[in-house]
Formats: C-alpha cells, structure tokens, sequence
C-alpha cells in the first residue's frame, strides 16, 4: 500500500498528475485546485489514498495529512466515492469542515454528484467525527481544558464534552459552576 510520494511531476492530465520516482511514473490523481498549483518539474510531497478494486488500482493525492484524513472520512459515507470525494475536497477542507458543524446541506449539493440524500448523509455521518473537537474551543483558555480533561475523566468521550460544553449556560463562569451543572444534567441529551 502505498501512502506517501515524493518525486518531480512529469506530466499532468486533466484530473491527475505524473510522479517520476526512481525511473517510474506514478499516477496520481489530485483534486482540480491542487493541479492549478503545480507545473511539470516542480517537485511535490503528496499524501496518497490508495483505492484497490477488483480491476483497478488508483492513487489519489494530498497536500497535507489533514486532508487525506478529511477524504477518508468522506469517502466512509456510504454513497460517496473516491471521484465524488475528490469533488468535495475541490472546495477545502475547512469550507468542508464548516459546512459539516453548521449542517449546510446546500455547500454539498452545489458538488456535481451529490444530492440532497448524500448531502444529508455526509453530515449525519461526519457532525460528530469532525464537529465534536471543531465546536470546541481549545484557544479559549486552560479553563475549556481543565473541563474538557475532567468530563474525559468522568467517562465522557471528547464528542459528548463537547457537546456538553456547547450546551452549557453562558452564566456560568467558574469550573466548578461547570462541572456541577454537568453532574446535575448528566442525563440529558447534548447536541453539537
């Protein structure tokens, strides 16, 4: 399995570019943003996804591991497919990421190949996986981490103390307001 190159390109076509390693051309297919970037005889860094078929063997390529975890995860959804994907990361990761915690069904149905029930799916399946530490706000102070450790440390995972955390009244100031009101609230149900 392959899952990082590095090399000079050789040539590009219209949804892919040509990685010369060693004597060999390595096709890798990148999304329309990326390949605008890049020109033949640059040398380039890419992640890879490699999807294996019964007859196919294809590699897809990103700038950062960031956004191949992000592709990964898009292509998780039943229904979205690695080109389908590869059409979603065309946007950006953090406009994905964006749309998925705000439910904007309308930023995915905009995606050639994506309608309404896909769209809808992408953000059911992935709120939690990529809105549960987006929502939280870890720059807030040692404060937010202090409660986020200490609701871990009750048993709750990072998605539902965010979830909580999101919830919460905005008059409480101390962490032992916080933790209080969580212990008192416990049995109810947070959404991010």
């Amino acid at each position: 399995m392959i899952s990082f190159l590095t090399g000079a390109i050789h040539h590009k076509d219209l949804d892919a570019v040509t990685i010369l390693i060693n004597g060999v051309g390595y096709k890798v297919v990148v999304t329309a943003s990326v390949l605008n970037k890049l020109a033949v005889g640059d040398e380039v860094e890419l992640y890879i996804h490699s999807h294996i078929r019964d007859d196919v063997f294809d590699l897809y390529g990103f700038l950062s591991k960031e956004e191949l975890a992000l592709f990964k995860l898009l292509i998780s959804v039943s229904g979205v497919g690695p080109k389908t994907g590869m059409l979603v990361m065309d946007k950006g990761a953090a406009s994905i990421r964006q749309a998925i915690v705000k439910a904007d069904i309308g930023f995915f149905t905009l995606i050639p190949r994506l309608g309404k029930k896909n769209s809808q799916k992408i953000i059911i399946e992935l709120k939690n996986k990529i809105g549960g530490a987006a929502d939280l706000d870890l720059q807030g102070g040692s404060e937010t981490n202090e409660l986020v450790e200490a609701l871990k440390a009750m048993g709750y995972s990072l998605s539902e103390a965010a979830a909580m955390i999101k919830n919460m009244p905005d008059d409480l100031e101390k962490l032992e307001e916080k933790i209080k009101w969580t212990l008192k609230n416990k049995s109810m149900k947070y959404e991010l």
